[in-house]
């Protein structure tokens, strides 16, 4: 069970998903604005191990919210959006979303959603769970948590365990489909999208010049490389 933040503005729609999610054994809290969702992240400080929310808010929008959670929190996040644009969808990713479904959402496809990130949460990233190093970078797996020239970066949990993946792979080319098989724990053919969002986040924490990168290569057609000298 997850005890989930639910942010829509729509009263009917939040009130269908809070019922359908609680059939599927979680427990839901309703906010139905991005500001009272920050409320009650920030100043309430409720126990939640997940947010699930709505990109077309009043006020402050989903992509805004993401940014501020994201500033403080690892707390995973996935987005509804009633956009299937790839232009928003990355957009959201790049906010630091783990993950997107587009509405109207299915309850179990959410469900099934929360549980592959809840299994990322509690297994261990590899086989190699210790310290590795690349370059400047410092990754102890088993603590989650990467520093840069002897200071911790701010990186998700799932940007740790992709980095943990290359990292233990260095020098061998990973296709989008296998990193959403082994970081996002899909059994399913996923969306690639969200592999490069997540690169492109992990580049911009990680490299002096995202847009010229020398950890992390792109293999024209075949997926990513980690540079290990």
């Amino acid at each position: 069970m997850a005890r989930i933040l639910l942010v829509e503005d729509d009263g009917a729609l939040a009130e269908a998903l809070t019922l359908a999610l609680k059939v599927l054994g979680h427990d839901v809290v309703a906010a139905p604005t991005g500001e009272r969702a920050l409320e009650a992240l920030f100043t309430d400080r409720l126990e939640l191990d997940f947010v699930l929310l709505d990109v077309m808010l009043p006020g402050m929008d989903g992509f805004e919210v993401c940014r501020r959670i994201r500033a403080r929190s690892r707390l995973p996040l996935v987005l509804l959006t009633a956009r299937g644009d790839p232009i928003d969808i990355v957009a959201g990713l790049e906010c630091g979303a783990d993950d997107y479904v587009v509405k109207p959402a299915e309850p179990r496809v959410i469900d099934a959603r929360i549980k592959a990130i809840g299994r990322r949460a509690v297994t261990a990233p590899g086989p190699s769970a210790g310290r590795l190093r690349v370059g400047r970078l410092e990754i102890d797996a088993a603590a989650m948590s990467v520093t840069r020239d002897g200071v911790e970066l701010a990186l998700t949990a799932t940007e740790i365990r992709l980095l943990v993946e290359f990292a233990e792979h260095p020098n061998q080319v990973l296709s989008r489909q296998t990193l959403l098989k082994r970081v996002w724990d899909y059994g399913y053919v996923g969306d690639s999208r969200i592999v490069d969002a997540a690169v492109a986040r992990l580049r911009a924490k990680i490299e002096d010049d995202p847009a010229d990168p020398v950890v992390l290569k792109t293999v024209r057609g075949l997926g990513y490389r980690l540079v290990s000298a």
